[in-house]
């Protein structure tokens, strides 16, 4: 069967590695869901229509995420640190022909947040949406109250585009979003290198230097 642009995947920076999230990740997954179900509730999107069925499960969840890669609709990445998985993040709503754009949202363990891992991955995903994907633009919503992801944006660097009032369904009501985005023009070079040089680094070409891996 035929892949998608850019799919699938692995990209590295130092500790850090996105990849396609497995059926054998089941146990590490929901044990990271469970630990961490009261941190990430308050940002998650829910649907306000009744369920239709029961949930699916873990092994369902992944063959659906898979069939969105191939159809090149989505990049489900796993995010990964020293070896552990620690969060999600995953490229939707890809748009081809006139708008080449982009959806990124995401989720880590708060025992490992405000280690560089989200913002690590976010541009390693930018850099490969306008790489090997083809995309011209990608944008990240998020609730004013999110004081965590609203620190990822600002890291890299990314330009606010203004409020999309009950923009989505989280716990029981519409709520408004603020939106964050960036365009090929807007880093000619790459965002990990923009991200290294907040962070104080200089690329290279040792561990630290992104790789791709089809």
């Amino acid at each position: 069967m035929s892949m998608a642009r850019g799919w699938p995947a692995v990209l590295r920076e130092g500790d850090v590695v996105l990849r396609p999230l497995r059926r054998s990740d089941a146990r590490a997954w929901m044990a990271v869901r469970r630990d961490n179900a009261d941190w990430l509730a308050p940002w998650e999107a829910t649907s306000p229509e009744p369920a239709r069925g029961p949930a699916p499960t873990f092994g369902q969840y992944v063959r659906m995420l898979q069939r969105q890669g191939r159809r090149g609709e989505a990049l489900p990445f796993a995010v990964v640190h020293q070896g552990e998985l620690v969060g999600q993040l995953t490229v939707s709503g890809i748009q081809r022909g006139s708008a080449l754009s982009a959806s990124i949202g995401y989720w880590v363990s708060r025992q490992v947040a405000g280690r560089g891992i989200i913002p690590t991955s976010v541009a390693l995903a930018v850099d490969h949406c306008f790489g090997p994907v083809g995309l011209h633009r990608v944008e990240i919503a998020i609730r004013p109250e999110n004081a965590a992801s609203l620190r990822v944006v600002a890291k890299l660097g990314l330009r606010e585009e203004g409020l999309r009032e009950r923009f989505l369904h989280i716990q029981g009501g519409w709520r408004d979003h603020r939106t964050f985005a960036v365009t090929t023009e807007e880093v000619p070079g790459s965002l990990i290198a923009r991200w290294r040089a907040v962070r104080g680094t200089e690329p290279g070409t040792g561990p630290d230097t992104p790789r791709r891996v089809r």
